[in-house]
């Protein structure tokens, strides 16, 4: 029989530090906040014409900044955990792979949603002009999963896969901020559509089946995890799945329209 909620957390708190935790999400949040200052001050040094955007536009080149340095930040610690470090290796150590969390996977997840809540707060304040429904969507999602794998120090495995899936939004944002530039036409943008189209296949389609594959053969470790905990582990990554595939077919559209663009334009000289 799974372990209720509570007495889940309260374990994890007394093996763990809150303080921590705590001090990571507030650290996220403080990491926004400069990035996005930073990026103001260094992107009319890099584009002379970013003092001539308005001043929603300016708005999202900032948050658009943060986001890219939140996305290599868990990108990069999500590989030395679950890849370089023993934290997951299942044959270094007897305790189930959805009990295991360190100090440094808690601080990850930590200043990742110090980083969602700062991004949710943004779009909030200023929706539409930061993204429609389905952004508040996915990142509700996301803070209820990383705010509970937190908390009780289970599926953290789990969480720290999809937490890698981020690795695609530096593409997404420099197609932005060329689409802004007027350089739309660029070889760069045709790059980075191409890019951005094969490590969203790897990263947030095909990734997502191995997730989906691996949580089955494990099962029964999975119906361990406390009640809420489990059905939030089945349900939001197949919801977060599901959106993938809808921005998926939505990047395959504009690749498609970008690499007929440019051969009608090499054609024509």
């Amino acid at each position: 029989m799974a372990p209720s909620g509570f007495s889940t957390i309260v374990d994890h708190a007394s093996s763990s530090n809150p303080s921590l935790w705590l001090f990571s999400v507030f650290g996220g949040i403080f990491m926004c906040k400069i990035v996005y200052e930073l990026t103001g001050i260094i992107s009319p040094l890099i584009y002379k014409g970013f003092v001539k955007l308005e001043n929603a536009q300016k708005l999202e080149w900032k948050n658009r900044g943060f986001s890219t340095f939140h996305a290599i930040f868990v990108a990069i610690g999500s590989v030395y955990l679950l890849v370089i470090s023993d934290l997951f290796d299942e044959h270094a150590r007897d305790e189930w792979l959805i009990n295991r969390s360190s100090a440094l996977s808690d601080a990850v997840l930590g200043i990742s949603i110090g980083y969602f809540l700062t991004d949710l707060g943004m779009i909030i304040w200023t929706y539409p002009t930061l993204g429609g429904f389905e952004y508040f969507l996915h990142h509700g999602l996301s803070l209820l999963a990383i705010g509970q794998s937190l908390l009780s120090g289970q599926v953290q495995f789990y969480i720290l896969i999809v937490l890698f899936t981020e690795i695609t939004t530096p593409f997404v944002n420099l197609r932005w901020y060329l689409d802004v530039s007027g350089k739309k036409n660029s070889t760069l943008y045709m790059l980075n559509g191409v890019a951005l189209f094969v490590g969203w296949l790897a990263a947030r389609v095909i990734l997502f089946v191995f997730f989906f594959s691996h949580m089955y053969a494990r099962l029964y470790q999975v119906k361990q995890v406390y009640t809420m905990g489990f059905y939030s582990t089945v349900t939001i990554p197949p919801a977060l799945a599901l959106m993938n595939l809808f921005w998926f077919w939505k990047i395959a559209k504009g690749l498609i329209k970008t690499l007929t663009k440019a051969k009608g334009h090499k054609h024509s000289n």
